[in-house]
Protein backbone atom coordinates (compact mmCIF):
# COMPACT_ATOMS: atom_id res chain seq x y z
CA UNK A 1 0.00 0.00 0.00
CA UNK A 2 2.75 2.32 0.92
CA UNK A 3 4.69 1.34 -2.17
CA UNK A 4 1.68 1.91 -4.31
CA UNK A 5 1.05 5.14 -2.54
CA UNK A 6 4.63 6.22 -2.94
CA UNK A 7 4.54 5.26 -6.60
CA UNK A 8 1.42 7.25 -7.08
CA UNK A 9 2.94 10.26 -5.46
CA UNK A 10 6.07 9.96 -7.59
CA UNK A 11 4.05 9.64 -10.73
CA UNK A 12 1.96 12.56 -9.68
CA UNK A 13 5.05 14.69 -9.10
CA UNK A 14 6.41 13.77 -12.53
CA UNK A 15 3.13 14.71 -14.12
CA UNK A 16 3.02 17.97 -12.28
CA UNK A 17 6.59 18.81 -13.32
CA UNK A 18 5.91 18.02 -16.95
CA UNK A 19 2.71 19.99 -16.92
CA UNK A 20 4.38 22.97 -15.21
CA UNK A 21 7.25 22.94 -17.73
CA UNK A 22 4.85 22.78 -20.64
CA UNK A 23 2.78 25.62 -19.18
CA UNK A 24 5.91 27.76 -18.65
CA UNK A 25 7.02 27.14 -22.24
CA UNK A 26 3.57 28.06 -23.48
CA UNK A 27 3.72 31.21 -21.37
CA UNK A 28 7.07 32.05 -22.93
CA UNK A 29 5.67 31.45 -26.40
CA UNK A 30 2.69 33.62 -25.55
CA UNK A 31 4.95 36.41 -24.28
CA UNK A 32 7.12 36.14 -27.38
CA UNK A 33 4.05 36.33 -29.60
CA UNK A 34 2.69 39.34 -27.72
CA UNK A 35 6.08 41.06 -27.95
CA UNK A 36 6.25 40.39 -31.68
CA UNK A 37 2.69 41.62 -32.05
CA UNK A 38 3.51 44.83 -30.20
CA UNK A 39 6.61 45.35 -32.32
CA UNK A 40 4.63 44.88 -35.52
CA UNK A 41 1.76 47.10 -34.41
CA UNK A 42 3.78 49.83 -32.68
CA UNK A 43 7.41 50.05 -33.69
CA UNK A 44 7.06 48.97 -37.29
CA UNK A 45 4.97 51.96 -38.53
CA UNK A 46 6.95 54.38 -36.40
CA UNK A 47 10.28 53.21 -37.80
CA UNK A 48 9.15 52.82 -41.41
CA UNK A 49 6.70 55.69 -41.83
CA UNK A 50 9.59 57.90 -42.92
CA UNK A 51 10.49 55.50 -45.74
CA UNK A 52 6.87 54.95 -46.75
CA UNK A 53 6.10 58.67 -46.95
CA UNK A 54 9.43 59.33 -48.65
CA UNK A 55 8.62 56.82 -51.38
CA UNK A 56 5.23 58.45 -51.83
CA UNK A 57 6.85 61.86 -52.27
CA UNK A 58 9.47 60.55 -54.71
CA UNK A 59 6.84 58.91 -56.90
CA UNK A 60 4.72 62.06 -56.80
CA UNK A 61 7.76 64.03 -57.95
CA UNK A 62 8.53 61.56 -60.76
CA UNK A 63 4.96 61.81 -62.09
CA UNK A 64 5.32 65.59 -62.30
CA UNK A 65 8.73 65.35 -63.98
CA UNK A 66 7.33 62.92 -66.55
CA UNK A 67 4.57 65.40 -67.39
CA UNK A 68 7.12 68.23 -67.66
CA UNK A 69 9.27 66.23 -70.08
CA UNK A 70 6.22 65.51 -72.22
CA UNK A 71 5.27 69.19 -72.24
CA UNK A 72 8.85 70.26 -73.07
CA UNK A 73 8.79 67.89 -76.08
CA UNK A 74 5.86 69.88 -77.55
CA UNK A 75 3.79 66.72 -77.77
CA UNK A 76 0.28 67.69 -78.93
CA UNK A 77 -1.29 64.96 -76.77
CA UNK A 78 0.21 66.43 -73.54
CA UNK A 79 -0.26 70.17 -73.18
CA UNK A 80 0.85 72.63 -70.52
CA UNK A 81 -2.73 72.87 -69.28
CA UNK A 82 -2.52 69.20 -68.24
CA UNK A 83 0.58 69.91 -66.18
CA UNK A 84 -1.05 72.96 -64.58
CA UNK A 85 -4.15 70.92 -63.73
CA UNK A 86 -2.00 68.25 -62.04
CA UNK A 87 -0.04 70.81 -59.99
CA UNK A 88 -3.29 72.59 -59.07
CA UNK A 89 -4.71 69.35 -57.67
CA UNK A 90 -1.56 68.89 -55.58
CA UNK A 91 -1.87 72.42 -54.19
CA UNK A 92 -5.55 71.84 -53.32
CA UNK A 93 -4.61 68.67 -51.42
CA UNK A 94 -1.89 70.55 -49.53
CA UNK A 95 -4.38 73.31 -48.69
CA UNK A 96 -6.78 70.74 -47.24
CA UNK A 97 -4.01 69.21 -45.14
CA UNK A 98 -2.77 72.60 -43.87
CA UNK A 99 -6.28 73.70 -42.90
CA UNK A 100 -6.84 70.39 -41.09
CA UNK A 101 -3.51 70.76 -39.26
CA UNK A 102 -4.19 74.36 -38.21
CA UNK A 103 -7.71 73.53 -36.98
CA UNK A 104 -6.39 70.53 -35.04
CA UNK A 105 -3.75 72.69 -33.36
CA UNK A 106 -6.41 75.26 -32.48
CA UNK A 107 -8.50 72.58 -30.78
CA UNK A 108 -5.42 71.45 -28.83
CA UNK A 109 -4.04 74.91 -28.09
CA UNK A 110 -4.05 74.17 -24.36
CA UNK A 111 -1.77 71.18 -24.96
CA UNK A 112 1.94 71.98 -24.89
CA UNK A 113 3.63 71.34 -28.27
CA UNK A 114 7.38 70.84 -28.57
CA UNK A 115 9.11 73.27 -30.90
CA UNK A 116 12.49 73.13 -32.62
CA UNK A 117 14.03 76.58 -32.31
CA UNK A 118 16.76 75.56 -34.78
CA UNK A 119 14.22 74.95 -37.56
CA UNK A 120 14.16 78.55 -38.80
CA UNK A 121 14.59 82.15 -37.73
CA UNK A 122 12.37 85.19 -37.96
CA UNK A 123 14.55 86.86 -40.59
CA UNK A 124 14.32 83.80 -42.86
CA UNK A 125 10.54 83.80 -42.55
CA UNK A 126 10.52 87.53 -43.22
CA UNK A 127 12.58 87.07 -46.39
CA UNK A 128 10.25 84.27 -47.51
CA UNK A 129 7.29 86.58 -46.91
CA UNK A 130 8.82 89.16 -49.27
CA UNK A 131 9.35 86.45 -51.90
CA UNK A 132 5.75 85.32 -51.36
CA UNK A 133 4.48 88.85 -52.00
CA UNK A 134 6.40 88.93 -55.29
CA UNK A 135 4.89 85.53 -56.14
CA UNK A 136 1.44 87.02 -55.56
CA UNK A 137 2.31 89.82 -57.99
CA UNK A 138 3.30 87.13 -60.50
CA UNK A 139 -0.08 85.44 -60.01
CA UNK A 140 -1.78 88.75 -60.75
CA UNK A 141 0.27 89.00 -63.96
CA UNK A 142 -0.79 85.46 -64.89
CA UNK A 143 -4.43 86.38 -64.46
CA UNK A 144 -3.95 89.45 -66.63
CA UNK A 145 -2.20 87.29 -69.23
CA UNK A 146 -5.17 84.89 -69.27
CA UNK A 147 -7.69 87.71 -69.65
CA UNK A 148 -5.94 88.90 -72.83
CA UNK A 149 -5.78 85.43 -74.41
CA UNK A 150 -8.90 83.91 -72.82
CA UNK A 151 -10.36 83.03 -76.21
CA UNK A 152 -7.63 80.48 -76.96
CA UNK A 153 -6.40 79.35 -73.53
CA UNK A 154 -7.64 76.53 -71.34
CA UNK A 155 -9.45 77.25 -68.08
CA UNK A 156 -6.47 75.72 -66.25
CA UNK A 157 -4.52 78.92 -67.00
CA UNK A 158 -7.11 80.88 -64.97
CA UNK A 159 -7.60 78.39 -62.12
CA UNK A 160 -3.87 77.86 -61.55
CA UNK A 161 -2.91 81.44 -60.50
CA UNK A 162 -5.97 81.74 -58.23
CA UNK A 163 -5.20 78.47 -56.43
CA UNK A 164 -1.49 79.34 -56.33
CA UNK A 165 -2.22 82.71 -54.68
CA UNK A 166 -4.45 81.04 -52.07
CA UNK A 167 -1.80 78.36 -51.55
CA UNK A 168 0.91 81.01 -51.06
CA UNK A 169 -1.06 82.97 -48.44
CA UNK A 170 -1.97 79.84 -46.47
CA UNK A 171 1.58 78.51 -46.67
CA UNK A 172 3.11 81.74 -45.37
CA UNK A 173 0.74 81.59 -42.39
CA UNK A 174 1.82 77.99 -41.81
CA UNK A 175 5.51 78.97 -41.98
CA UNK A 176 5.11 81.73 -39.40
CA UNK A 177 3.13 79.81 -36.80
CA UNK A 178 3.65 76.05 -37.26
CA UNK A 179 6.92 75.32 -39.07
CA UNK A 180 8.77 74.78 -35.75
CA UNK A 181 6.24 72.26 -34.42
CA UNK A 182 7.53 68.81 -33.49
CA UNK A 183 4.63 66.50 -34.27
CA UNK A 184 4.01 63.75 -31.70
CA UNK A 185 0.42 62.73 -32.53
CA UNK A 186 -0.90 61.08 -35.70
CA UNK A 187 2.70 60.80 -36.86
CA UNK A 188 2.08 58.55 -39.89
CA UNK A 189 -0.65 60.78 -41.32
CA UNK A 190 1.34 63.94 -40.63
CA UNK A 191 4.43 62.50 -42.33
CA UNK A 192 2.46 61.95 -45.53
CA UNK A 193 0.96 65.43 -45.30
CA UNK A 194 4.30 67.18 -44.79
CA UNK A 195 6.10 65.20 -47.50
CA UNK A 196 3.25 65.96 -49.88
CA UNK A 197 3.78 69.67 -49.16
CA UNK A 198 7.55 69.27 -49.68
CA UNK A 199 7.28 67.73 -53.14
CA UNK A 200 4.42 69.99 -54.18
CA UNK A 201 6.75 72.94 -53.68
CA UNK A 202 9.59 71.08 -55.42
CA UNK A 203 7.35 70.52 -58.46
CA UNK A 204 6.33 74.18 -58.43
CA UNK A 205 10.05 75.03 -58.36
CA UNK A 206 10.68 72.71 -61.32
CA UNK A 207 7.78 74.26 -63.22
CA UNK A 208 9.21 77.74 -62.67
CA UNK A 209 12.70 76.59 -63.67
CA UNK A 210 11.30 75.02 -66.86
CA UNK A 211 9.41 78.19 -67.80
CA UNK A 212 12.49 80.33 -67.10
CA UNK A 213 14.75 78.01 -69.11
CA UNK A 214 12.30 78.09 -72.02
CA UNK A 215 12.43 81.87 -72.06
CA UNK A 216 16.25 82.01 -72.08
CA UNK A 217 16.39 79.23 -74.66
CA UNK A 218 14.11 81.15 -77.03
CA UNK A 219 16.27 84.27 -76.63
CA UNK A 220 19.40 82.23 -77.29
CA UNK A 221 17.92 80.62 -80.40
CA UNK A 222 16.75 84.02 -81.64
CA UNK A 223 20.29 85.40 -81.32
CA UNK A 224 21.69 82.34 -83.10
CA UNK A 225 19.25 82.75 -85.96
CA UNK A 226 20.19 86.44 -86.15
CA UNK A 227 23.86 85.46 -86.53
CA UNK A 228 22.95 82.63 -88.98
CA UNK A 229 25.06 80.20 -86.96
CA UNK A 230 22.29 77.65 -86.49
CA UNK A 231 19.20 76.80 -88.47
CA UNK A 232 16.83 76.33 -85.53
CA UNK A 233 13.18 77.22 -85.42
CA UNK A 234 11.94 79.45 -82.63
CA UNK A 235 9.06 78.18 -80.52
CA UNK A 236 6.33 80.74 -80.05
CA UNK A 237 6.07 81.81 -76.43
CA UNK A 238 2.59 83.26 -76.81
CA UNK A 239 -0.56 81.58 -78.18
CA UNK A 240 -1.72 82.46 -81.67
CA UNK A 241 -5.08 84.16 -81.16
CA UNK A 242 -7.24 86.59 -83.01
CA UNK A 243 -5.91 90.11 -82.55
CA UNK A 244 -7.77 91.95 -79.81
CA UNK A 245 -7.38 95.30 -78.18
CA UNK A 246 -5.96 93.67 -75.06
CA UNK A 247 -3.26 91.61 -76.82
CA UNK A 248 -0.61 94.28 -76.27
CA UNK A 249 -1.43 94.46 -72.57
CA UNK A 250 -1.24 90.67 -72.31
CA UNK A 251 2.16 90.71 -74.01
CA UNK A 252 3.28 93.25 -71.41
CA UNK A 253 2.15 90.88 -68.66
CA UNK A 254 4.04 88.05 -70.36
CA UNK A 255 7.27 90.07 -70.42
CA UNK A 256 6.77 91.10 -66.79
CA UNK A 257 6.53 87.46 -65.73
CA UNK A 258 10.12 86.92 -66.85
CA UNK A 259 11.45 89.29 -64.17
CA UNK A 260 9.34 87.66 -61.43
CA UNK A 261 10.29 84.05 -62.16
CA UNK A 262 13.55 84.14 -60.13
CA UNK A 263 11.77 85.24 -56.95
CA UNK A 264 9.01 82.66 -57.33
CA UNK A 265 11.59 79.92 -57.94
CA UNK A 266 13.59 80.79 -54.82
CA UNK A 267 10.41 81.01 -52.74
CA UNK A 268 9.31 77.47 -53.52
CA UNK A 269 12.70 75.82 -53.09
CA UNK A 270 13.28 77.48 -49.72
CA UNK A 271 9.80 76.56 -48.49
CA UNK A 272 10.41 72.95 -49.50
CA UNK A 273 13.66 72.96 -47.45
CA UNK A 274 11.89 74.27 -44.33
CA UNK A 275 9.07 71.74 -44.73
CA UNK A 276 11.65 68.97 -45.11
CA UNK A 277 13.16 69.97 -41.76
CA UNK A 278 9.68 69.74 -40.23
CA UNK A 279 9.26 66.28 -41.77
CA UNK A 280 12.56 65.11 -40.27
CA UNK A 281 11.51 66.44 -36.84
CA UNK A 282 8.31 64.38 -36.66
CA UNK A 283 8.54 62.08 -33.64
CA UNK A 284 11.84 63.55 -32.46
CA UNK A 285 12.63 64.38 -28.85
CA UNK A 286 14.16 67.84 -28.62
CA UNK A 287 16.92 67.65 -26.04
CA UNK A 288 17.66 71.32 -25.53
CA UNK A 289 16.91 74.70 -27.06
CA UNK A 290 19.62 77.09 -28.04
CA UNK A 291 19.76 80.61 -26.71
CA UNK A 292 18.84 83.45 -29.01
CA UNK A 293 21.81 85.04 -30.68
CA UNK A 294 22.41 88.76 -30.36
CA UNK A 295 23.57 90.30 -33.64
CA UNK A 296 26.21 92.99 -33.11
CA UNK A 297 27.21 95.24 -36.01
CA UNK A 298 29.77 97.45 -34.29
CA UNK A 299 33.08 97.84 -36.09
CA UNK A 300 31.77 96.81 -39.53
CA UNK A 301 33.31 99.09 -42.14
CA UNK A 302 35.44 97.33 -44.74
CA UNK A 303 33.11 94.38 -45.36
CA UNK A 304 29.95 96.44 -46.06
CA UNK A 305 31.86 98.98 -48.16
CA UNK A 306 33.42 96.32 -50.38
CA UNK A 307 30.09 94.47 -50.54
CA UNK A 308 28.20 97.55 -51.70
CA UNK A 309 30.94 98.24 -54.26
CA UNK A 310 30.56 94.66 -55.57
CA UNK A 311 26.77 95.03 -55.77
CA UNK A 312 27.00 98.37 -57.63
CA UNK A 313 29.51 96.96 -60.13
CA UNK A 314 27.25 93.93 -60.61
CA UNK A 315 24.29 96.10 -61.57
CA UNK A 316 26.48 98.04 -64.00
CA UNK A 317 27.78 94.81 -65.59
CA UNK A 318 24.23 93.46 -65.88
CA UNK A 319 22.96 96.56 -67.68
CA UNK A 320 25.93 96.69 -70.08
CA UNK A 321 25.76 92.96 -70.79
CA UNK A 322 22.02 92.94 -71.60
CA UNK A 323 22.35 95.92 -73.94
CA UNK A 324 25.46 94.67 -75.76
CA UNK A 325 24.54 91.01 -76.12
CA UNK A 326 21.71 91.93 -78.50
CA UNK A 327 24.09 93.77 -80.85
CA UNK A 328 26.56 92.71 -83.53
CA UNK A 329 29.26 90.07 -83.04
CA UNK A 330 31.94 92.48 -81.79
CA UNK A 331 29.64 93.88 -79.11
CA UNK A 332 28.65 90.38 -78.04
CA UNK A 333 32.26 89.31 -77.64
CA UNK A 334 33.13 92.44 -75.66
CA UNK A 335 30.15 91.80 -73.33
CA UNK A 336 31.28 88.21 -72.72
CA UNK A 337 34.88 89.31 -72.09
CA UNK A 338 33.70 92.00 -69.67
CA UNK A 339 31.68 89.41 -67.72
CA UNK A 340 34.63 87.02 -67.35
CA UNK A 341 37.02 89.77 -66.20
CA UNK A 342 34.46 90.97 -63.67
CA UNK A 343 33.86 87.40 -62.49
CA UNK A 344 37.58 86.69 -62.04
CA UNK A 345 38.03 89.77 -59.82
CA UNK A 346 34.91 88.97 -57.78
CA UNK A 347 35.81 85.31 -57.28
CA UNK A 348 39.42 86.14 -56.39
CA UNK A 349 38.22 88.45 -53.61
CA UNK A 350 35.83 85.74 -52.36
CA UNK A 351 38.58 83.09 -52.42
CA UNK A 352 40.91 85.33 -50.43
CA UNK A 353 38.17 86.12 -47.90
CA UNK A 354 37.21 82.48 -47.41
CA UNK A 355 40.86 81.40 -47.05
CA UNK A 356 41.49 84.17 -44.48
CA UNK A 357 38.47 83.07 -42.46
CA UNK A 358 39.67 79.45 -42.49
CA UNK A 359 43.15 80.51 -41.33
CA UNK A 360 41.62 82.40 -38.41
CA UNK A 361 39.61 79.34 -37.45
CA UNK A 362 42.65 77.06 -37.72
CA UNK A 363 44.67 79.36 -35.47
CA UNK A 364 41.91 79.28 -32.84
CA UNK A 365 41.60 75.75 -31.48
CA UNK A 366 37.92 75.50 -30.58
CA UNK A 367 36.27 72.05 -30.61
CA UNK A 368 33.48 71.31 -33.06
CA UNK A 369 29.88 70.93 -31.97
CA UNK A 370 28.93 67.31 -32.74
CA UNK A 371 25.40 67.43 -31.30
CA UNK A 372 22.53 66.36 -33.56
CA UNK A 373 21.00 69.30 -35.41
CA UNK A 374 18.68 68.53 -38.34
CA UNK A 375 18.78 72.04 -39.81
CA UNK A 376 22.56 72.27 -39.70
CA UNK A 377 23.00 68.83 -41.26
CA UNK A 378 20.57 69.75 -44.03
CA UNK A 379 22.46 73.02 -44.65
CA UNK A 380 25.66 71.04 -45.13
CA UNK A 381 24.07 68.58 -47.55
CA UNK A 382 22.40 71.34 -49.56
CA UNK A 383 25.62 73.32 -49.87
CA UNK A 384 27.54 70.38 -51.30
CA UNK A 385 24.62 69.09 -53.38
CA UNK A 386 23.89 72.43 -55.04
CA UNK A 387 27.62 72.94 -55.72
CA UNK A 388 27.58 70.00 -58.12
CA UNK A 389 25.80 71.98 -60.84
CA UNK A 390 28.34 74.79 -61.15
CA UNK A 391 31.26 72.41 -60.64
CA UNK A 392 30.03 70.24 -63.50
CA UNK A 393 29.45 73.28 -65.71
CA UNK A 394 32.92 74.66 -64.87
CA UNK A 395 34.74 71.42 -65.67
CA UNK A 396 32.85 71.19 -68.97
CA UNK A 397 34.03 74.72 -69.78
CA UNK A 398 37.64 73.84 -68.85
CA UNK A 399 37.60 70.79 -71.13
CA UNK A 400 36.03 72.84 -73.95
CA UNK A 401 38.65 75.61 -73.66
CA UNK A 402 41.50 73.10 -73.77
CA UNK A 403 40.04 71.21 -76.75
CA UNK A 404 38.65 73.99 -78.91
CA UNK A 405 40.47 75.62 -81.82
CA UNK A 406 38.64 78.90 -81.46
CA UNK A 407 40.69 82.09 -81.21
CA UNK A 408 38.08 84.06 -79.27
CA UNK A 409 39.46 86.79 -77.04
CA UNK A 410 37.68 85.40 -73.97
CA UNK A 411 38.95 81.83 -74.35
CA UNK A 412 41.53 81.89 -71.55
CA UNK A 413 39.56 84.26 -69.34
CA UNK A 414 36.81 81.64 -69.47
CA UNK A 415 39.38 79.07 -68.38
CA UNK A 416 40.57 81.15 -65.40
CA UNK A 417 36.98 82.01 -64.47
CA UNK A 418 36.00 78.32 -64.39
CA UNK A 419 39.00 77.45 -62.21
CA UNK A 420 38.04 80.20 -59.76
CA UNK A 421 34.43 78.94 -59.65
CA UNK A 422 35.61 75.52 -58.48
CA UNK A 423 38.06 76.96 -55.95
CA UNK A 424 35.68 79.59 -54.60
CA UNK A 425 32.90 77.12 -53.85
CA UNK A 426 35.39 74.75 -52.25
CA UNK A 427 36.71 77.41 -49.86
CA UNK A 428 33.32 78.98 -49.15
CA UNK A 429 31.73 75.63 -48.29
CA UNK A 430 34.55 74.87 -45.87
CA UNK A 431 34.25 78.32 -44.28
CA UNK A 432 30.47 78.03 -43.79
CA UNK A 433 30.60 74.49 -42.42
CA UNK A 434 33.49 75.36 -40.10
CA UNK A 435 31.52 78.35 -38.78
CA UNK A 436 28.26 76.47 -38.25
CA UNK A 437 29.89 73.51 -36.51
CA UNK A 438 32.09 75.45 -34.09
CA UNK A 439 31.01 75.55 -30.47
CA UNK A 440 29.83 78.88 -29.17
CA UNK A 441 32.49 80.70 -27.16
CA UNK A 442 30.96 81.77 -23.86
CA UNK A 443 32.20 84.34 -21.41
CA UNK A 444 32.49 81.65 -18.76
CA UNK A 445 34.90 79.70 -20.90
CA UNK A 446 37.04 82.68 -21.80
CA UNK A 447 37.29 84.12 -18.29
CA UNK A 448 38.22 81.58 -15.58
CA UNK A 449 37.76 84.15 -12.82
CA UNK A 450 34.19 84.79 -13.94
CA UNK A 451 33.62 81.02 -13.96
CA UNK A 452 34.92 80.75 -10.43
CA UNK A 453 32.75 83.65 -9.35
CA UNK A 454 29.66 82.05 -10.87
CA UNK A 455 30.38 78.87 -8.91
CA UNK A 456 30.80 80.87 -5.71
CA UNK A 457 27.43 82.58 -6.05
CA UNK A 458 25.53 79.40 -6.99
CA UNK A 459 24.07 76.68 -4.81
CA UNK A 460 25.57 73.26 -5.52
CA UNK A 461 25.52 69.98 -3.68
CA UNK A 462 29.21 70.27 -2.78
CA UNK A 463 28.73 73.68 -1.21
CA UNK A 464 25.49 72.95 0.63
CA UNK A 465 25.89 72.56 4.38
CA UNK A 466 25.47 69.06 5.81
CA UNK A 467 22.83 70.26 8.28
CA UNK A 468 19.58 72.11 8.11
CA UNK A 469 18.57 75.16 10.02
CA UNK A 470 19.29 78.86 10.18
CA UNK A 471 22.86 79.85 9.30
CA UNK A 472 24.35 82.85 11.05
CA UNK A 473 26.41 84.62 8.37
CA UNK A 474 27.62 87.20 10.89
CA UNK A 475 29.13 84.43 12.98
CA UNK A 476 30.89 82.92 9.94
CA UNK A 477 32.28 86.28 8.71
CA UNK A 478 32.38 88.61 11.71
CA UNK A 479 34.48 91.24 9.89
CA UNK A 480 31.98 91.67 7.07
CA UNK A 481 29.34 94.33 7.59
CA UNK A 482 26.17 94.78 5.49
CA UNK A 483 27.69 97.90 3.91
CA UNK A 484 30.69 95.87 2.74
CA UNK A 485 28.45 93.18 1.33
CA UNK A 486 26.46 95.75 -0.68
CA UNK A 487 29.70 97.27 -1.98
CA UNK A 488 30.96 93.84 -3.10
CA UNK A 489 27.68 93.10 -4.85
CA UNK A 490 27.95 96.44 -6.67
CA UNK A 491 31.49 95.54 -7.75
CA UNK A 492 30.33 92.18 -9.09
CA UNK A 493 27.48 93.85 -10.99
CA UNK A 494 29.89 96.42 -12.42
CA UNK A 495 32.24 93.63 -13.59
CA UNK A 496 29.36 91.84 -15.30
CA UNK A 497 28.36 95.04 -17.10
CA UNK A 498 31.93 95.53 -18.32
CA UNK A 499 32.03 91.92 -19.48
CA UNK A 500 28.79 92.34 -21.49
CA UNK A 501 29.68 95.70 -23.02
CA UNK A 502 33.22 94.90 -24.12
CA UNK A 503 33.74 95.43 -27.87
CA UNK A 504 34.41 92.67 -30.35
CA UNK A 505 38.01 91.52 -30.54
CA UNK A 506 39.97 91.72 -33.76
CA UNK A 507 39.40 88.07 -34.71
CA UNK A 508 35.62 88.31 -34.51
CA UNK A 509 35.63 91.69 -36.22
CA UNK A 510 37.49 90.26 -39.22
CA UNK A 511 35.17 87.26 -39.39
CA UNK A 512 32.07 89.46 -39.32
CA UNK A 513 33.43 91.65 -42.13
CA UNK A 514 34.25 88.52 -44.16
CA UNK A 515 30.70 87.21 -43.65
CA UNK A 516 29.13 90.51 -44.75
CA UNK A 517 31.38 90.72 -47.82
CA UNK A 518 30.57 87.14 -48.86
CA UNK A 519 26.85 87.79 -48.38
CA UNK A 520 26.95 90.74 -50.78
CA UNK A 521 29.14 88.88 -53.29
CA UNK A 522 26.86 85.84 -53.35
CA UNK A 523 23.83 88.08 -53.79
CA UNK A 524 25.61 89.75 -56.72
CA UNK A 525 26.47 86.42 -58.35
CA UNK A 526 22.82 85.37 -57.97
CA UNK A 527 21.58 88.59 -59.51
CA UNK A 528 23.49 88.20 -62.80
CA UNK A 529 22.21 84.82 -64.07
CA UNK A 530 18.75 85.36 -62.54
CA UNK A 531 18.11 88.38 -64.76
CA UNK A 532 19.65 87.30 -68.04
CA UNK A 533 23.44 87.50 -67.79
CA UNK A 534 24.38 83.96 -68.85
CA UNK A 535 27.53 83.97 -71.02
CA UNK A 536 27.56 80.16 -71.06
CA UNK A 537 24.83 80.42 -73.70
CA UNK A 538 26.58 83.13 -75.71
CA UNK A 539 30.34 82.39 -75.83
CA UNK A 540 30.00 79.48 -78.25
CA UNK A 541 33.07 77.58 -77.00
CA UNK A 542 31.25 74.80 -75.18
CA UNK A 543 28.56 74.57 -77.84
CA UNK A 544 31.19 73.85 -80.50
CA UNK A 545 32.58 70.94 -78.47
CA UNK A 546 29.47 69.35 -76.96
CA UNK A 547 26.83 70.35 -79.48
CA UNK A 548 23.73 72.47 -79.04
CA UNK A 549 21.43 69.86 -77.43
CA UNK A 550 23.97 68.41 -74.99
CA UNK A 551 25.26 71.78 -73.80
CA UNK A 552 21.82 73.31 -73.31
CA UNK A 553 20.85 70.22 -71.30
CA UNK A 554 23.88 70.76 -69.06
CA UNK A 555 22.96 74.43 -68.59
CA UNK A 556 19.31 73.66 -67.81
CA UNK A 557 20.54 71.34 -65.06
CA UNK A 558 23.43 73.41 -63.68
CA UNK A 559 22.16 77.00 -63.70
CA UNK A 560 19.08 76.40 -61.44
CA UNK A 561 21.30 74.58 -58.94
CA UNK A 562 23.80 77.43 -59.06
CA UNK A 563 21.06 79.99 -58.40
CA UNK A 564 19.85 77.99 -55.42
CA UNK A 565 23.43 77.65 -54.15
CA UNK A 566 23.96 81.42 -54.16
CA UNK A 567 20.72 82.19 -52.34
CA UNK A 568 21.26 79.38 -49.84
CA UNK A 569 24.81 80.66 -49.24
CA UNK A 570 23.40 84.10 -48.42
CA UNK A 571 21.14 82.55 -45.77
CA UNK A 572 23.95 80.38 -44.34
CA UNK A 573 26.43 83.27 -44.24
CA UNK A 574 23.95 85.46 -42.42
CA UNK A 575 23.69 82.72 -39.80
CA UNK A 576 27.51 82.69 -39.66
CA UNK A 577 27.46 86.46 -39.14
CA UNK A 578 25.06 86.06 -36.20
CA UNK A 579 27.08 83.25 -34.60
CA UNK A 580 30.49 84.96 -34.69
Amino acid sequence: MEGDGGLDVTCLNKYCNSSSSSSSSSDQDRKLFMKLKLNLSGDYPRKNAEFLSGQYGINLFLIGVALMLAVARDNPSVEESHLLAFVTCLMVLQLIWMMWYILLRERRKNTRTERDVNATTSWIRGALTVLAVLSLVMDAFRIGYFVGFSSCLSAAYAVYPVVHATHTIAQVHFLWFHIKDVVKSLEIFERFGVIHAVFTNVLLWCNGVMSEAEHFMNNHIRRLSFLDSENITIVASEPVCNSTTSSSTSSLFSRGLVYLFPFNVEYHIFVSVLLFVMWKNIGRTISSNKKSLVTKSQGLTLGPILGLLALASTIAVLVVYITRIEGVLELRQSAVSMFYIYGIVMLAVMCFSGALGLLIYRADHVPLDTSKNTSRQLDTELLFGSSLGSWFMSWCSIVAVLCTESKASYRWTNFVYSIFIVLEKYLQNLFIIESLYRQQERAERSDPELLAGSEIFSVTSSMAPPFSGIINRAYETPDKTPEKEQEESREVYRCEEQQEEQPLNMKRLILKNIAVLLIMCNASLWLLPAFGCRPQYDNGLEQDIYGFSAWTTVLNFAIPLNLFYRMHSVASLFEVFRRV
